[in-house]
């Protein structure tokens, strides 16, 4: 299956890139992270959290939208990260994206960060 796309209207919607940095998985997403792009990103997180990388770092510098479902898939890899001893931190959230998790109160549950160089520091 191409990670890339889900079903031909929703190609180019959402894009995902994992990378290993030390001991983070990065997982940069760019696009819209909705009801209809979701499982692009779940399988990633559930990919790195299965072979035991359970410091994720997500890289949202690009991402410019995200809904409750997407919200769902980050707190879903949150739960099992924090249960194999990691956490999930998100970094360079746009103010659009970063309104929804403050709204929500999800920014509370969640380690923040201004950049991803912070991220990676901490």
């Amino acid at each position: 299956m191409d990670r890339q796309t889900v079903g031909s209207t929703n190609r180019g919607r959402l894009r995902v890139e994992v990378r290993t940095e030390g001991l983070s998985e990065v997982v940069a997403v760019a696009g819209e992270l909705d009801h209809h792009t979701a499982e692009l990103l779940r399988g990633p997180l559930e990919d790195a959290l299965d072979q035991g990388r359970v410091r994720l770092v997500i890289d949202c510098s690009q991402l410019e939208f995200c809904d409750s479902t997407g919200l769902n898939v980050l707190l879903g890899a949150r739960l099992k990260a924090d249960a194999a001893g990691g956490g999930v931190h998100l970094a360079g959230m746009l103010p659009v994206v970063a309104r929804v998790f403050e709204i929500t109160g999800a920014d509370a549950v969640f380690t923040v960060h201004d950049s991803l160089e912070q991220a990676l520091a901490d």
